[in-house]
């Protein structure tokens, strides 16, 4: 390695440490999302499968932890420092498939700087972990592309696998590798090899606990992430979402370059021909199923996490590897040189805005009621409430309320959702003897009452009115009722719509 090779090296290694360390501050002070707490509950009770999910995140969540206790940078510890190995993984791909140190760190740094990396790795949710488990995917497709080793293909099973393990997106994998090794004439050879089986079997030994968890609960998670698939009207009208989001969460410039990138990938002949098929077939398959998709439903943005180490690496390409024209070449070193400062200031503001309002001027906003501001005075609020009314169990309405309530109250409190009772079957059920006293229901004010409450128990007393803040701004006020003499059983049981 060249001194400026290494010089490279060691500032892309000082930037993403950075970039790790700004996302570990605001780790420290920003509130839990509803689906953090919620997942932060499965990490006390781990299993093989969950109704949403695959298990990774309440592994990932467990590890941080583990280290840094029940807070929200524990719950958020590992999911950051995941970006460190993700990093590795993306630099050797760029650099295996384009040979370039300088694409490699250029890949390296603007993934680091997208929000998707930025943000998906300090909100804590399955795609923290199906982002690294990519990149790995990618790595060994590498490695199996220069060394020509057949084991590279129990390597590339290994982080099928966890990607696996982390959603079930992973699976179109298999769909963009066969793509690869078809369209390439000199890696047709391995399709009558037993390698790429056998990296197959070590994927699907790795995610046989999801199945098997499935297997046990009447394969509902299968059920109700595949059922997503099922097209019952044609809306293309979400189509237009995708775009302004995928810019979002790339940020433009990265954006810009990535599309460039791709474009040269396909038409400018930018690098090896088995290189440029690896980095389309890896985007394209599942952008092309996400589009499909979109014609009768709402794709989330974040759901193409696993895109975004081929996107980054081919910003990558277009910018060291295509000689643009005069205009083009002028865009590619503006977006170059501000796509750093444009990711962070934007994952700044994003924190700040989320944190306290400022930005709208105290206004709402997307983020107000995913991220949990104001929680943790409103929790002490229905703890104080809950003490002076005896209660001995709190239940929720949904589960993004009963796992704030679960993460903010004192630790040990009694908290249940009373319905969807499918989301805590990996958990212990409450102690009968909780739910035969008091109970206090903690729900947002709603018009119209509540049926279940209503059906299910005698007494119904409004105790408190309490309302969640950010700054001046109300976000929900929740009432609180006291709840005695049940008519029959406290948990609904009634078995999820997936399953009727």
């Amino acid at each position: 390695m060249s001194a400026n090779e290494a010089r490279l090296v060691r500032n892309t290694v000082l930037t993403v440490l950075a970039l790790v360390a700004l996302r570990l501050v605001a780790a420290a002070f920003t509130p839990l999302t509803f689906d953090e707490a919620y997942y932060w509950m499965w990490s006390k009770h781990l299993a093989g499968g969950y109704y949403d999910h695959p298990p990774m995140v309440a592994f990932v969540i467990r590890l941080g932890t583990m280290v840094a206790g029940d807070t929200e940078l524990g719950v958020r510890l590992a999911s950051i420092l995941l970006a460190l190995p993700m990093s590795f993984a993306v630099f050797r791909t760029a650099e295996i498939l384009f040979g370039s140190a300088r694409v490699a760190a250029t890949a390296t740094i603007l993934l680091n700087v997208t929000l998707m990396a930025a943000v998906g790795a300090l909100i804590v949710t399955p795609d923290a972990p199906l982002l690294v488990a990519s990149s790995f995917v990618l790595f060994f497709l590498a490695k199996l592309l220069e060394t020509e080793r057949g084991a590279w293909w129990l390597a590339v099973g290994a982080a099928v696998g966890a990607a696996l393990l982390s959603k079930y997106t992973a699976l179109f994998f298999g769909p963009a590798i066969l793509i690869w090794l078809v369209s390439v004439a000199k890696l047709r050879r391995w399709l009558l090899t037993p390698w790429p089986y056998l990296g197959g079997l070590v994927a699907l030994v790795l995610f046989a606990p999801v199945i098997l968890w499935n297997a046990d609960h009447h394969w509902v998670s299968f059920i109700k992430q595949m059922g997503r698939a099922r097209i019952e009207d044609f809306r293309p009208v979400f189509i237009a979402e995708l775009i302004p989001t995928q810019i979002a969460f790339a940020t433009p410039l990265v954006f810009i370059l990535g599309a460039m990138g791709l474009h040269a990938l396909a038409w400018r002949h930018a690098g090896a021909f088995a290189a440029r098929a690896l980095i389309n077939a890896m985007f394209w398959t599942i952008v092309a199923y996400f589009v499909w998709h979109s014609l009768h439903a709402r794709v989330e943005a974040n759901w193409f996490a696993p895109v975004y180490p081929p996107l980054a690496i081919a910003a990558a390409v277009a910018v060291h590897l295509v000689p643009w024209e005069a205009r083009a070449q002028r865009l590619s070193d503006f977006c170059l040189r501000w796509a750093s400062p444009v990711g962070i200031v934007m994952f700044a503001l994003l924190i700040v805005q989320a944190n306290t309002g400022w930005l709208s001027g105290y206004r709402r906003d997307a983020t107000v009621r995913s991220v949990g501001v104001g929680w943790r005075d409103l929790a002490a609020g229905i703890e104080a409430v809950r003490v002076r009314t005896g209660a001995a169990c709190v239940l929720a309405a949904d589960y993004g309320t009963t796992g704030w309530l679960a993460f903010y109250l004192p630790k040990g409190d009694c908290v249940v959702q009373a319905t969807q009772r499918i989301r805590w079957v990996n958990m212990p059920e409450p102690d009968p003897a909780l739910l035969a006293g008091k109970l206090l229901y903690v729900d947002e004010l709603r018009p119209g009452g509540r049926p279940y409450l209503q059906d299910a128990f005698k007494r119904i007393e409004r105790v408190a009115e309490l309302q969640r803040m950010r700054g001046p701004l109300t976000i929900e006020t929740y009432a609180l009722d006291l709840l005695e003499d049940p008519t029959g059983a406290v948990l609904d049981q009634t078995p999820p719509p997936e399953l009727e």
